[in-house]
């Protein structure tokens, strides 16, 4: 089951973390739809990984909560995966994604419009975020929360799916 877990956990992370990077490189906009629609289909990890310990390991049937609890170890592995590449890929970028994503984000609204005070008080809020960030303490948890919630999320939909034997039976 450790297996189990870490191969899909480090697969899932891996996709999400490659997927989110290519559209930071290939892309000037950070689309929330986009980010979390690279989550969601990185962490269908966590329905196959249930799927194959409950067919290889256990004769095709599963119970809720062990097809949970590795569902959950996935989302933990995975979510870990995507810190520790993140944490990577802002080393090899000389940590310059909060400040890219500062000037885009007062660019945009100052596009939109916002001037004055509204303007220096967004100013204010996003140099106190690159701040923040900047601190790894802050932001490693900040980048696990990003995506954990997502994979609790697929790990209860996936044991409830596949606690029936007939969702996706094993084959002969």
């Amino acid at each position: 089951m450790k297996r189990t877990i870490l191969t899909y956990g480090l697969i899932s992370g891996a996709i999400i973390i490659l997927g989110m990077i290519a559209t930071i490189v290939l892309s000037a906009k950070h689309s929330l739809f986009l980010g979390y629609l690279i989550m969601l289909v990185g962490l269908s990890a966590i329905l196959l990984a249930v799927k194959s310990h409950r067919d290889k390991a256990l004769g095709g049937v599963i119970k809720f909560w062990p097809a949970f609890l590795i569902g959950l170890g996935v989302a933990v592995v995975a979510g870990l995966a995507y810190v520790a590449i993140w944490e990577g890929y802002l080393a090899i970028t000389h940590y310059r994604f909060m400040d890219d994503y500062t000037a885009q984000m007062l660019a945009a609204k100052k596009a939109e419009g916002l001037s004055g005070a509204a303007y220096d008080k967004l100013a204010a809020e996003m140099a106190q975020m690159t701040k923040n960030y900047a601190n790894p303490l802050y932001r490693m948890p900040m980048t696990f929360a990003e995506i954990f919630p997502v994979g609790l999320l697929v790990a209860l939909v996936s044991a409830v799916l596949l606690r029936n034997p007939k969702f996706l039976p094993a084959r002969a």
